[in-house]
């Protein structure tokens, strides 16, 4: 019998901060693209859990439209440049303070994004139970396209309590 998955894919909401009403060109083309996933039920440390979202096929996505393929790609980088070492450990007042500082960069956020944000970003931080943030690569680190966004934030949210991870990608194109 074949042992189940250490992650299981659940959804993948997505923050298009164009559906909010900002003032004229604001929103910077900006958006929040979240994979939640669900943990397997063994108790596997944090670098594992790191290694596993590494080698999950929904981990091959470069969020430029293209979604989840067969290649050795993540978001701007080639895929095998990336390992549990490459993620630091944060806190989750500096997991929020990136995002923050990020979402408000061309002004004041609207409300109704602000509670998007509040219930899909900023509430995950707070509970989970450890977060990560994908550290500096090298620039040979960029795949053949990369980089194509710009002020790239990635974060892992480990909830043990809930049994899940979270991975947050928000960029602007």
């Amino acid at each position: 019998m074949e042992p189940a998955p250490a992650l299981v894919h659940l959804d993948s909401p997505f923050i298009n901060f164009r559906d909010f009403d900002f003032g004229e060109g604001s929103h910077g083309y900006r958006w929040v693209n979240a994979k939640r996933f669900q943990l397997a039920s063994e108790a596997l440390d944090d670098r594992s859990v790191l290694a596993a979202l590494i080698a999950d096929p929904q981990f091959r996505d470069t969020y430029d439209g293209a979604g989840v393929q067969d290649w050795p790609r993540h978001g701007q980088w080639w895929l095998d440049r990336i390992t549990p070492d490459t993620y630091r450990a944060v806190d989750d007042a500096t997991a929020a303070d990136t995002i923050h500082s990020w979402a408000g960069r061309h002004g004041d956020v609207p409300e109704q994004l602000q509670s998007r944000l509040r219930q899909e970003v900023y509430t995950p931080i707070r509970t989970a139970t450890s977060r990560y943030v994908l550290g500096q690569l090298p620039e040979d680190a960029f795949h053949d396209y990369g980089p194509i966004h710009m002020d790239y934030h990635e974060l892992v949210l480990v909830d043990r309590s809930a049994a899940t991870l979270t991975l947050l990608v928000a960029a602007g194109d």
